[in-house]
């Protein structure tokens, strides 16, 4: 009966041999499930498990409900009914099953049902905490859709929304201001915002299920994290989900003392707190008895968010670096990371994929699994990871076939279209130029046609048609594995040698940057990339290095290194302005350095640079590696 209750409500159907009682059916279907649901549960939240025959991975459904479904049913792991058939597969749901879309609540129950069925089957349902389930519970509700509020409107007693209204209107008499006021509560907090608010309190059947879900999950020698491991934050995994469940606890249980004391109000969010319990703090230290019965540190515990590892840019349900940092810098991180939880592999959700499709990063270390499956939003469609034995696969709600996951491209800065790297450099080899105007002295912008397509590009001289610094610069970048420097070509215009190098569009310059204060949300932090920029400038004899040279996307803060005309000069040392800069090199650096032999370069630069640039720069890499630290 239970399971037919919320199979009707998932396939929006109708049982005409049960009873319609929305009053207490509802309720005592709620409680039995409830009771099947926890007898079902470990009493503690388990983290690591071995000998899995097949793991099912799913990321970022955020209420697309309907694509959910499909994509389990094509993983196989349940049926049409979507009763559970996956017998011992272990299905990891890896977060952010919340918010931007109206069907989250259906899916949570899914998740719940599935839980249980899975358990009785020998297989297990994990659910890994998201940054958006965090959020609804510690009430940062910039992302809830109306919808999600709506499938809690007939569970919010009225006399809670007129308390609430009350409290508001308090200090209003006239007709107008309360009228006006109403319409402006109702915007503000529509049908079911209190009821959401109750349902994923600590107390709340969501918020209270929630809490017992670990944010890092090891199956075999797979790691499953929401966003991305930092090594700052990195310790022994099952410290880390305790470490995470106390902080949560604690927050939490201070947030629901003041709630119960009638102190703060659930309609008070979690950006609202801070100042308001300033507030509070401040009355209560004015002999004002604000804060009765002892809850002076449940509002301190609610001052300072920036203590809170749950809102840390660093931490497990936000950290992006394993997505965006360049591979000589995280690699290593990753690998030491995963090292000390005992994983071989890390799989993330969290930033959808260009092009909708899983992606591998750093030899396989990483895999990318959030391919945008709410459509409507994020344009991409459901995937799932399936892992059996040595093979790893991916199915696609739209594809009968299985793929394999595909090798993260070369992506610098904006593009028109999407272009791959190659595509932009035919389109760069072939544009006419339109315009062109000057460009940080010796360069010029330029402005270019290719059909439909119009792109903008930094023309620099070159010395002669085989000599392109400029060019050298990009392809050094490739053969590194740096990507910073935006794809650049060698061409003849006017009958002179010069390069085309992409100029991506919003994009600022780092003194725009640094007068605007910007660049503390960077997917990878600004001085991770700055240090790889000196080790890059020195190794390449950048004197041409300006502010305007530097330059930031600002969808993720990726760095961007333009113009490189003054580089590669026929000097065995650094720059004189990077000559006393401290040379650390991670593992991944040092080896990408020590394989830049005369071979390689002559295969990758022999028609850009001459052999006595090739010795100055080689040169220059002995002098790095035998200062590194």
């Amino acid at each position: 009966m239970i399971r037919m209750s919320v199979r009707q409500k998932s396939m929006n159907v109708v049982d005409s041999k049960t009873p319609v009682c929305p009053g207490v059916t509802r309720v005592l279907i709620t409680l039995l499930a409830g009771l099947l649901f926890t007898a079902a549960l470990p009493a503690q939240p388990a983290w690591q498990f071995s000998d899995v025959e097949r793991v099912v991975a799913v990321a970022d459904i955020h209420g697309a409900h309907g694509a959910f479904q499909r994509i389990l049913q094509r993983a196989g792991v349940v049926d049409n009914d979507l009763a559970w058939t996956g017998g011992r597969t272990h299905l990891v749901i890896v977060g952010d099953v919340l918010d931007r879309g109206a069907d989250s609540r259906l899916a949570l129950d899914l998740i719940r049902e599935l839980e249980v069925e899975a358990a009785a089957a020998g297989g297990r349902v994990h659910m890994v905490l998201g940054n958006h389930e965090i959020m609804n519970m510690t009430g940062d509700l910039r992302y809830v859709a109306a919808g999600e509020y709506a499938a809690f409107a007939a569970e919010e007693p009225m006399e809670v929304r007129e308390a609430e209204f009350a409290r508001i209107v308090d200090a209003l008499d006239e007709p107008e201001a309360i009228a006006a006021a109403r319409q402006q509560f109702d915007t503000d907090y529509p049908p079911g915002f209190f009821a959401h608010r109750e349902a994923f309190s600590a107390t709340g059947q969501y918020g209270r299920w929630l809490l017992e879900k670990p944010v890092l999950l090891v199956i075999n020698d797979m790691a499953f994290v929401h966003a991305g491991l930092a090594g700052a934050v990195i310790g022994n995994a099952g410290s880390l989900n305790a470490r995470m469940r106390a902080e949560l606890d604690e927050f939490l249980t201070a947030y629901e003392n003041l709630v119960a004391a009638a102190v703060i109000s659930r309609a008070e969010t979690l950006y609202d707190l801070p100042a308001r319990v300033a507030e509070l703090l401040e009355a209560a230290e004015a002999g004002n008895d604000s804060l009765p019965g002892g809850l002076r540190n449940d509002a301190a515990k609610l001052q300072d968010l920036g203590s809170l590892s749950f809102l840390s840019p660093d931490g497990l349900v936000w950290y992006r670096g394993n997505v965006a940092c360049n591979r000589l810098t995280e690699q290593d991180r990753l690998a030491a990371a995963l090292g000390q939880i005992g994983a071989a592999q890390l799989v993330i959700g969290h930033t959808p994929t260009r092009g909708a499709v899983v992606l591998s990063r750093m030899d396989e270390l990483l895999l990318r699994i959030d391919t945008g499956m709410l459509s409507e939003y994020y344009g991409g469609r459901a995937s799932a990871l399936v892992v059996e034995g040595d093979s790893v696969a991916v199915v696609y709600e739209n594809e009968t076939e299985p793929a394999t996951p595909l090798p993260q491209p070369r992506h610098v800065g904006s593009r028109p279209a999407n272009l791959s790297a190659a595509a932009l450099e035919a389109a760069l080899a072939r544009a006419d130029i339109v315009a062109r105007q000057p460009f940080d002295g010796t360069a010029e912008l330029v402005s270019l046609v290719d059909g439909e397509l119009e792109l903008e590009a930094i023309l620099t001289l070159a010395e002669r048609e085989t000599v392109n610094v400029a060019v050298a610069a990009y392809q050094l970048d490739r053969l590194l594995g740096l990507d910073m420097v935006p794809v650049t070509v060698a061409r003849e215009i006017d009958g002179e040698p010069v390069a085309l190098q992409y100029w991506p569009p919003n994009a600022i310059s780092e003194a725009q940057r640094s007068a605007r204060q910007l660049g503390g949300s960077a997917w990878c932090p600004l001085g991770d990339q700055l240090e790889d920029m000196y080790l890059f400038d020195a190794l390449i004899y950048n004197q041409g290095r300006t502010l305007e040279r530097i330059r930031y996307s600002t969808d993720n803060f990726q760095l961007l290194l333009v113009g490189h005309d003054l580089t590669f000069a026929s000097e065995s040392d650094r720059p004189a302005h990077l000559a006393e800069l401290p040379v650390v090199l991670t593992p991944a650096w040092r080896e990408a350095l020590e394989s830049l032999d005369q071979q390689t370069l002559s295969v990758a630069l022999g028609d850009v640079l001459d052999r006595r640039r090739f010795r100055s720069l080689l040169a220059r890499r002995d002098q790095l590696l035998s200062l590194a630290r």
